[in-house]
């Protein structure tokens, strides 16, 4: 088997593919779960909160393509596996069965503020290992605020 090799330093392909991975498993358990969230919501907003959802899952996904595209560039092979994402993720879940709407929305706040948490430790660490790395994560995080401002302002209170 061929690997692929890094133009980073190892130390600093080390710090970029634990960024990279974590970024990884933070995007598909958002997009899961959001999924989930997206088929089971029920009340007043129903539909406003079913569109919103899927774009979110959407995002997710696309992201996590672009991370995993960045990691196999750098010579990372990226794990997308069920099984890492169920074993290492750290995204809320969604209770079973139906999901009334209001509960839809603190739910994705909750886990974008969480996701968003991680990726500025993430950006802070890939500082000095890969700008260009830091910078997808940059992005990311951008996105990834502006959705939860967007949910956060559906249950806030004039």
């Amino acid at each position: 088997m061929t690997v692929l090799k890094s133009t980073l330093p190892e130390p600093a392909r080390q710090v970029t593919g634990d960024a990279l991975q974590g970024t990884l498993v933070d995007l598909l358990g958002l997009s899961l779960m959001a999924k989930q969230a997206h088929w089971n919501v029920v009340g007043p907003r129903f539909r406003s909160i079913h569109l919103q959802l899927d774009e979110v899952v959407a995002s997710a996904r696309s992201y996590a393509d672009t991370v995993a595209e960045r990691a196999a560039a750098l010579g990372i092979s990226p794990d997308g596996r069920a099984e890492t994402v169920a074993g290492t993720g750290s995204v809320a879940e969604p209770k079973e069965g139906w999901l009334q709407d209001t509960e839809a929305v603190s739910l994705l706040v909750e886990a974008l503020e969480e996701a968003v948490v991680r990726l500025r430790d993430r950006i802070a660490a890939t500082e000095k290992a890969d700008l260009v790395t830091q910078d997808l994560l940059i992005q990311i995080t951008a996105s990834l605020e502006k959705q939860r401002w967007m949910f956060q302002a559906e249950n806030s209170p004039l």
